[in-house]
């Protein structure tokens, strides 16, 4: 049996199903390869079978670690806007025959994973302050204006 090129397996389930990026298959079969080492390091057998849901939390850490506050924009670019769009392009390498499965699992394993708001906003977006309402904080830094330059013999500033 010949050993199957990645890249022609995805072209070719690009042909069959264009709704997603080539790239996103990348991104996942690298998100497994993630998934497969963090759970190494957090005891545990790094080459078992991975579950749909541990697939998605390595997935979700991947893109976060990867591409920060833009992983929400890149996965929709992808065509990926719901752990269901993860789930098919699992399969989609499944029935490719790059990943391989269990008896138990199935696409629906993808199903209510986490909200992709949640996940990949909700991290960037800025604290609020607990502050009591009316009160701001005040800045310890004193703010420079035009003309209230205490070195400038002239009044001026210069940038």
């Amino acid at each position: 049996m010949s050993k199957l090129n990645f890249s022609d397996v995805v072209n070719e389930i690009c042909r069959k199903d264009s709704l997603y990026d080539p790239e996103v298959y990348s991104f996942v079969r690298e998100g497994l390869d993630h998934t497969l080492k963090s759970l190494k390091r957090h005891g545990q057998n790094g080459n078992r079978h991975v579950s749909g849901q541990e697939l998605l939390n390595g997935l979700r850490d991947y893109a976060l670690k990867e591409y920060g506050p833009m992983s929400k924009m890149l996965l929709n670019m992808w065509g990926v806007k719901s752990c269901e769009d993860f789930g098919r392009i699992v399969f989609n390498l499944v029935s490719s025959g790059v990943l391989g499965k269990t008896d138990t699992d199935s696409q629906n394993d993808f199903k209510n994973g986490f909200n992709f708001d949640d996940a990949f906003v909700k991290p960037f977006e800025p604290r609020r302050d607990n502050a009591p309402a009316g009160k701001t904080r005040r800045s310890t830094t004193a703010k420079k204006r035009p003309g209230n330059n205490k070195h400038s013999s002239t009044g001026t500033t210069t940038l």
